[in-house]
């Protein structure tokens, strides 16, 4: 049986069964447990790392009482109404059993259940005694079955109410090293790696790509878990992240794939996923999509907030929707979670979607904590004293281990890993550099981190990498770094006055990416923040031929673009500095334009909506915006032929 892993379904160790309906026929509930059965028994044995001889035993079990089933449906005999009950039972067992054999061969699980092996074993024997309970009311001489069938039957109700099904001694062992290592790192001791690599081969954890599934998985059942305010279990579940975090990086020195592994989650979303697959609105990656009526496809959470601002139109086709239903869309549903876990992209639950990163300040355990320290400092090694392909890999374990954890971030900055990074930028091994200019963004989100690249002289050779970088890839990733130097206030003087700087993010908004030309444009936004920036960006750009004021933008055809900012960007701000442009626009071209702006029948709604939802600022800029468009529209059906477009300084759209 192929099984695809989706613990976002439920919560792993929690059986959502259901008791089939009253009304149902003995014809339907049959088949069910007939189909129920065979998947349970289809689960190869190979599967189970951990709790192999209760699984084994239970799908033992099962499979006799399947012979069963199916002499019953062969033989078309009649099942009495009275016997429903009992088989009921037996559908509501089995689907417990089924979900519990799931959570065994899960990917990604296999430290967290060796650690509730104890538990699971619980749950095993449970089941087993239920399943026992349902059998013993079962009145077999009412079947006309052969005796061997129903000898075999008897046998296995017996059996089920005697079974210990107790911990696996291999298990039992396991679980309490991996809680003796936990301890050591606790206290603040270094555990010994050979101890670590014993539990990595018995959970039959063999390469980088594994170790990281079960890191993923944790992470994302801790998110689940604070999304739905139960943190019970958030110290074990950060501490078991912590050691995997250093078994990932000291026991597997390679990457199984460098050109696949180089790819962080973030890039992966930025490049590969259909478009299709993500929402209208917020153009991320639907995890609820719903359709409405006009046929077109959104997030849940997205349509709903832009339905509740008071639009009552299709923000993608622009038609008025005959109505606020959402019917979910569960067949591409499926198809986003297949190509999530084909691409190893872990797809959260709309709760935690844009998880709150700020919660991992502190670390979730003293263990985790300790481990991250150990773990900061054997890559800070690697990094100068390793070889080339050593250093390769600590630059990509900051990388990654920078991207989900502020706590990280300052372990790895306070243990000096930003000089040696600064180090790698001049390589000629485009991946090393790749992934050094990549650990340097992530540390640049960090107070301290910028601190250290621009006090250990680090803006050349980012700026460098801005301008000769060996990929395309690595100049974008510089160009996002600069933004985030840029928004410590005395760093943009700094930035501006280099004769790098602005031109080379002139030069890869003309040649970059789509995700590349966002990463300069924002960064030279950054830049934009200081008055005396703003002569260097204008004249840069003309030097470029990218920029001729307002006019290059009605040029570009850019209008219908920032009408759909204003219409579909999900924050405050974007909205704001849409309606700003549109304004300004509006101010410095004139009645071109106007007459453009008036001809959209979405953008009023969009305007009368910041009025009530924005800032102040936002408020009075839509505002005045209305009162262009409503004096256009007005002149224009007196027969006028023109609008003149009052000039209010005091709007400070720039």
């Amino acid at each position: 049986m192929t099984h695809i892993p989706n613990y976002r379904d439920r919560r792993i160790l929690t059986f959502p069964a259901v008791h089939p309906c009253e009304g149902i026929s003995s014809v339907t509930l049959l088949a069910s447990l007939i189909t129920l059965s065979q998947n349970i028994c289809n689960f190869q044995h190979e599967s189970f790392t951990t709790q192999r001889r209760n699984a084994r035993e239970t799908m033992r079990q099962i499979g006799v009482l399947l012979i069963f089933l199916h002499e019953i449906r062969e033989r078309g005999l009649v099942i009495p109404d009275s016997i429903l009950l009992c088989f009921s039972e037996l559908h509501f067992t089995f689907q417990k059993i089924h979900f519990l054999i799931q959570d065994c061969t899960l990917e990604g699980a296999r430290l967290f259940m060796l650690t509730k092996s104890q538990y699971v074993a619980t749950q095993f024997r449970s089941l087993i005694r239920a399943m026992a309970t349902a059998l013993d009311v079962l009145p077999l001489q009412s079947f006309e079955v052969c005796s061997e069938v129903k000898e075999l039957v008897e046998l296995v109700a017996k059996q089920a109410r005697k079974a210990k099904f107790e911990i696996d001694p291999k298990d039992e062992i396991a679980s309490k090293r991996v809680h003796s290592i936990l301890r050591q790192f606790e206290r603040g001791t270094e555990p010994d790696v050979s101890s670590m690599q014993g539990i990595m081969n018995y959970l039959e954890i063999k390469t980088w790509k594994d170790c990281n599934k079960e890191i993923k998985f944790l992470e994302d059942e801790i998110s689940f878990r604070c999304c739905d305010c139960d943190e019970r279990e958030v110290p074990l579940l950060s501490s078991l992240v912590g050691f995997l975090c250093y078994c990932r990086a000291v026991i597997f020195e390679t990457l199984d794939n460098q050109s696949e592994a180089r790819f962080s989650t973030e890039m992966m979303i930025t490049y590969v996923n259909p478009e299709d697959f993500r929402c209208p609105i917020s153009l991320e990656l639907m995890t609820e999509p719903v359709t409405v009526s006009t046929g077109q496809t959104y997030d849940r959470a997205s349509i709903q907030k832009w339905l509740k601002a008071g639009n009552m139109i299709c923000p993608k086709t622009g038609e008025k929707l005959k109505n606020t239903e959402l019917v979910p869309n569960t067949t591409l549903k499926r198809l986003i979670q297949q190509f999530c876990a084909d691409n190893d992209i872990s797809l959260a639950k709309s709760c935690n979607r844009n998880r709150d990163i700020t919660r991992t300040i502190v670390p979730g355990s003293s263990a985790a904590a300790h481990a991250m320290q150990f773990l900061s400092w054997f890559l800070t090694r690697r990094l100068v004293f390793g070889t080339q392909e050593q250093k390769n890999k600590a630059a990509y374990e900051i990388r990654v281990l920078a991207r989900s954890s502020i706590f990280n971030r300052t372990c790895l900055v306070e243990v000096g890993t930003v000089p040696p990074l600064l180090g790698l930028l001049t390589t000629n091994d485009k991946s090393t550099q790749e992934n050094a200019i990549s650990s340097l963004l992530k540390l640049s989100k960090h107070a301290s981190g910028s601190q250290s690249i621009m006090d250990s002289g680090g803006l050349e050779p980012i700026l460098l990498v801005l301008k000769k970088g060996l990929s395309l890839e690595a100049r974008q990733i510089a160009a996002a770094t600069i933004f985030y130097l840029s928004s410590v206030k005395e760093y943009r003087k700094l930035i501006g006055e280099n004769p790098v700087a602005i031109p080379g993010l002139v030069e890869l908004v003309k040649e970059g990416t789509t995700c590349g030309k966002k990463n300069a444009v924002v960064a030279i936004f950054g830049l934009l923040l200081l008055p005396r920036n703003h002569r260097r960006v204008l004249e840069a750009a003309l030097a470029e031929n990218v920029v001729d004021g307002a006019h290059a933008i009605l040029q570009a055809s850019a209008l219908s673009l920032i009408i759909g900012m204003l219409r579909s960007a999900t924050s405050r701000a974007g909205k704001e500095h849409s309606a700003s442009i549109l304004l300004s626009l509006c101010v410095n071209v004139g009645v071109e334009v106007v007459a453009v702006l008036a001809k959209d029948p979405s953008l009023m709604p969009s305007l009368y909506s910041l009025l009530t939802d924005g800032t102040s600022h936002a408020a009075k800029k839509a505002r005045f915006l209305i009162k262009v468009l409503q004096d256009f529209n007005e002149t224009t059906i007196s027969g006028l032929k023109g609008s003149s477009i009052p000039q209010e300084r005091s709007l400070h759209v720039w």
